[in-house]
């Protein structure tokens, strides 16, 4: 009957459906492949087809046949679907399945004006086709079919109006790196992006949503993470706004930090008038966020910081609460608060925390993130001032209403700053870190900004890129791994465009950048260790010491080949002050692993000669990127072995990296009873890590009485990762029992990969 059905060509015209040589393309992509089953896939498309199909829709019936099966039984029909979208998507991009050559390429596509002229402009032709030899296409067949589905939506440069598809994935790498290396002498040149083209294309490194959907085309916007501070003047929320306005037009994420704004009823202009508080203001940052979308890679997205002390802080800590009106709630942002110390310590003695507004208590605010003892001193001053406008609540009834909003949203986030302070990359009394960012694993130092052309504030980027440590063979990779990420992103610092003056100063001078990892989750069940019980602490050490280790020594390399970052002279590492000289000691409780690397000779080298860029390591998640290196997502266990991701795309399927072989050593989510473990091996990254991490907690309802998670537990974790010197909390997740196959939606108003979600 099949036989009989007529297929519409491209060209309009109709012909008798050939069903052999759909048998070829299936078998074709069936090669190699475990207990995949050629004529099942044909079987389920036919019950598809209709009389006057167009052969596209042939090929997309074919591909979805084959992701429909998708399962742990036979989890190589990922690859199959794969396969045959990668052949269709070649078609629909070269009109055939073989690529175009590389110059060919690249020249009609820059004279259409999608790709960046400077790729013409710096390679010779020789140099191109030269690079064209070296691209391996065949590695388009390693990839899942969520991967290639999110290339076809993400990555791939393409038209976002009719949906027409430019490129393939193995141009993708190649070219990316020629724009971030173009610069290099001509000979080190072709060495480094063949070095970087195998690393990204052996899914050795997992590069972001901004690089991998922006360098090569005439946008130069990449950086993933955008912090802007905004000071307690009209001036100056204006130009926060506006230049949240330009970086979520470029596909950044963004933390904006309001910490600064007085609260309602503050006199203004001498009583003239009282102020209108912060949610006001807030709105108005919001309104700038969800102003623009991405060019379709993306929506806007921002998280806002304020400190616990406010006097508004019960108004703002409820800003994303169901209840309520439009009125008094803002929804679509998320908030971090703000602790230190003294709060924990009132918090303990079951003691009173004291809100204020920032105006009117001098020097409180700065303190609060440069000096804790100044800090301290003042604060009780404070307290004892009867002229000050204040309100006192008991401190573990604000803890407790913190805890009840992030248990209830999932998005209220938690910064401590004086760990972001005294365990980081910046010298406090020099450049003090105020904020963080989307996602919650950047700490970099901010000004506030007077206007959009103020070149005396302080807008921080940070660009980003993961090790896939599931794809090492050994440690010994990071050497190199983590030098051609070095070198990839500080290229990028210079290569990029900056819509913001003040955002392309504080880069230049700082030069930061922000390596983190994706596929803990694989790497601990291929090395036979588990999240929950210790036994991966002593890995975790071990690793993530390489991981720092190595990138400051990339980064001491190229400041003796191109010079430090010009305000080198206002980090610890200056000082010969590292990470591993200021964490927290309760961490040697529970990891008492010994330090495997030279770090003497490496401090003498970094104070000697410096470091082309202040910080170097942050914990991101991976959402998006770790599906095309087929990854778990970050440092996060999985939630089941097979995910359902419903996105713009369609449902994906993902099933976690040699499932057969390893299903008894994974740890998923739901079967870890505690988020003790976790927070010990986030500790123990956070050890050597100059930034920050995505650190989340979760929680099952199901293990406690009523189904409901004590508040005590809550308040627990929270006091624990303080302990343990954690710097940031980010997404609070409750179990809501929908099962391990649960369908996940995409989630835009997340940090999304590499912005920040890699």
């Amino acid at each position: 009957m099949n036989q009989d059905i007529q297929v519409t060509k491209r060209n309009g015209k109709k012909e008798s459906i050939d069903m052999e040589k759909i048998h070829r393309v299936v078998h074709w992509a069936s090669q190699d492949l475990k207990g995949v089953s050629v004529s099942q896939v044909e079987i389920n498309a036919q019950l598809a087809f209709f009389d006057g199909i167009k052969t596209e829709d042939i090929h997309e019936t074919i591909i979805k046949s084959a992701a429909d099966l998708i399962s742990t039984d036979v989890p190589d029909y990922q690859y199959l679907a794969a396969r045959l979208a990668i052949f269709h998507l070649r078609k629909k991009a070269f009109k055939s399945f073989t690529p175009p050559p590389l110059y060919e390429h690249v020249k009609k596509f820059t004279d259409l004006g999608i790709y960046d002229k400077d790729i013409l402009n710096k390679y010779t032709k020789a140099e191109i086709n030269e690079l064209d030899k070296y691209i391996d296409h065949w590695r388009d067949m390693k990839f899942s079919y969520a991967a290639v589905k999110q290339l076809e939506g993400k990555y791939l440069v393409q038209n976002r109006v009719t949906g027409e598809i430019y490129e393939s994935p193995q141009l993708l790498y190649m070219l990316v790196g020629m724009c971030l290396f173009q610069e290099y002498e001509a000979l080190a040149r072709m060495d480094i992006v063949k070095r970087f083209y195998d690393a990204v294309s052996n899914f050795k490194i997992s590069l972001p949503t901004p690089i991998m959907a922006g360098v090569r085309t005439p946008t130069r916007q990449f950086s993933s993470c955008v912090l802007i501070e905004a000071d307690d003047d009209l001036d100056s929320i204006s130009a926060a706004a506006g230049a949240i306005v330009k970086y979520v037009s470029q596909r950044a994420g963004i933390g904006v930090n309001a910490g600064r704004i007085r609260a309602i009823g503050s006199p203004i202009r001498g009583g003239e008038a009282t102020h209108t508080g912060c949610i006001p203001f807030y709105k108005h940052f919001h309104t700038a966020v969800k102003s623009c979308s991405q060019g379709g890679v993306r929506g806007g997205a921002a998280t806002l910081f304020y400190p616990l002390w406010h006097l508004e802080v019960k108004e703002l800590l409820v800003l994303k609460n169901n209840t309520g009106t439009d009125e008094n709630r803002i929804r679509h942002l998320d908030y971090g608060v703000q602790f230190n110390e003294l709060m924990y310590q009132r918090f303990l003695v079951d003691g009173d925390i004291t809100l204020f507004s920032p105006h009117d208590v001098p020097g409180l605010y700065d303190a609060f993130f440069v000096d804790q003892a100044e800090f301290t001193r003042l604060y009780e001053q404070y307290e004892q001032d009867g002229s000050i406008r204040k309100e006192t609540i008991k401190a573990r009834e604000l803890f407790a209403k913190f805890m009840k909003e992030r248990a209830n949203t999932g998005r209220i986030y938690l910064q401590n700053v004086d760990h972001c302070n005294t365990h980081g990359a910046f010298d406090a009394k020099q450049a003090p870190v105020r904020q963080s960012n989307l996602c919650m694993e950047i700490t970099l130092p901010t000004k506030p900004l007077y206007s959009v052309q103020d070149e005396n504030g302080e807008v921080a980027l940070c660009t980003l890129s993961a090790v896939n440590l599931g794809a090492l063979d050994s440690l010994d990779e990071l050497e190199d791994i983590t030098e051609i990420i070095v070198r990839s992103l500080d290229s990028l610092l210079d290569y990029q465009d900056y819509p913001i003056k003040a955002a392309e100063l504080a880069s230049k001078n700082r030069r930061t950048l922000g390596i983190g990892v994706t596929n803990l989750a694989y790497y601990l069940a291929k090395n036979g260790v588990k999240y929950s019980d210790g036994s991966g602490n002593p890995l975790i050490h071990k690793t993530f010491e390489a991981l720092q280790y190595y990138s400051l020594k990339a980064s001491n390399k190229l400041a003796n080949e191109l010079g430090a970052c010009p305000l080198f002279n206002e980090t610890h590492y200056a000082q010969g002050i590292m990470p591993i000289d200021s964490y927290k000691k309760d961490i040697d409780a529970f990891c008492g692993t010994e330090l495997a690397l030279d770090w003497d000779a490496l401090r003498n080298d970094i104070v000697a000669t410096g470091l082309r860029n202040s910080t170097l390591t942050a914990l991101m998640p991976c959402e998006s990127s770790s599906q095309i290196s087929n990854s778990t997502n970050g440092i996060e266990p999985p939630r089941g072995f097979l995910s359902i991701k419903q996105s713009k795309d369609g449902i994906l399927k993902q099933i976690v990296p040699e499932y057969e072989a390893l299903k008894s050593q994974y740890e998923l989510l739901w079967d870890i009873k505690d988020n003790e473990g976790y927070l010990q091996l986030c500790a123990i990254m956070q050890k050597f890590v100059d930034q920050s991490i995505s650190t989340n907690t979760h929680y099952d309802p199901a293990q406690y009485d009523g189904n409901k998670v004590p508040m005590k537990l809550f308040l627990m974790d929270l006091l624990k990762a303080y302990k343990y010197g954690i710097k940031t909390l980010y997404y609070h997740t409750t179990r809501d029992g929908g099962g391990e196959n649960m369908i996940e939606k995409e989630d835009d108003n997340a940090c999304a990969d590499g912005v920040c979600k890699l």
